[in-house]
């Protein structure tokens, strides 16, 4: 049997019946975008450690078909994920033979480094976007000031916030898939959250709604935008201010850092971004701390300032 006839199997008896639809539509994405141009004309008894093997390396070398490029370690992780569940699940049904796709070797993940907005060019962002006149961009201040992901943000309807006790509920998310969007539950249990909102940004909020025309909090013509549509329009206005490159996931990375400049704890942001736990915070954002180590630390230099030659009085050293 041809590995790519294997997975269109797999795909719809195994997969599509016990894993969320994000994940279904994932490994669909992964199995049209990879494997079916790198391992799908082999039959499944070709797929030996070997062959397995230097398609992984190709990938990291230059697995983006359109630039030629090597893909991020992440994709490559998705795309091992899905060799190894099928053929583990192609040879518990007999249709291979002993299943060795462990023994693939995973590239060495890269910290991607955490870019943000410095506070001068947050306020020519927020300034654009107040006065653009397009409602449907307001949707990136409601990122700027509560740090929700693009998806999260797609996916928010006004029942989800109550404008009365200032509260955002994250309860469900999206992401583009052929033919349009496909809404779902959140990821992680820590990714369903309640988000105090900003004060300063509930009467924007209310009178967002009352002239809204959709239950979608972003809209256009009542609908819900495609997730590329926003990330897109995100870079135009961009372009338009003269700013800097930046993917949307930047302004969540930008209310992070305003965040704890503000002196927010670690504790109370991870459960605002949604973060499994306060580790995975401060690895992220450890960069966004070295101003207030170093105030920190100047408070600690203080101590010696009534010493009579300072921090080298030599009765000190």
């Amino acid at each position: 049997m041809k590995y790519s006839d294997w997975l269109e199997i797999w795909l719809e008896d195994y997969v599509k019946t016990s894993h969320k639809p994000r994940t279904y539509a994932r490994y669909e994405q992964i199995k049209r975008t990879h494997l079916d141009r790198g391992l799908g004309g082999r039959d499944l008894s070709e797929l030996t450690p070997p062959v397995l093997q230097k398609y992984v390396t190709d990938l990291i070398r230059c697995g983006n078909s359109k630039t030629g490029d090597g893909l991020s370690a992440n994709t490559v992780y998705a795309v091992i994920s899905v060799i190894q569940n099928s053929l583990r699940t192609a040879h518990l049904l007999g249709y291979a033979g002993e299943y060795s796709a462990q023994m693939l070797i995973r590239p060495k993940p890269r910290e991607r480094k955490v870019e943000c907005f410095t506070v001068a060019e947050q306020k020519q962002i927020e300034k654009a976007v107040l006065e653009s006149g397009k409602p449907k961009l307001f949707g990136i201040l409601l990122c700027l000031y509560t740090g929700l992901r693009v998806g999260e943000l797609i996916a928010l309807r006004w029942e989800d916030i109550d404008l009365e006790k200032g509260l955002l509920t994250v309860s469900h998310s999206c992401h583009d898939v052929s033919g349009g969007i496909l809404f779902d539950e959140p990821k992680t249990d820590s990714s369903r959250r309640v988000i105090p909102l900003p004060k300063q940004l509930l009467p924007s909020l209310k009178a967002k709604k009352k002239n809204s025309d959709s239950s979608f909090v972003v809209s256009c013509n009542g609908n819900a935008v495609l997730v590329r549509s926003y990330q897109r329009s995100f870079e135009l206005l961009l372009k338009k201010l003269n700013l800097p490159h930046r993917g949307f996931h930047s302004l969540r990375h930008t209310f992070a850092t305003r965040a704890l400049e503000c002196g927010m704890d670690v504790r109370t942001l991870s459960e605002i971004l949604g973060h499994k736990n306060p580790t995975v915070t401060l690895n992220r954002y450890a960069h966004s701390l070295l101003e207030h180590k170093r105030d920190m630390m100047n408070r600690v230099g203080n101590m010696f300032a009534n010493t009579p030659n300072g921090l080298f009085d030599e009765q000190y050293i």
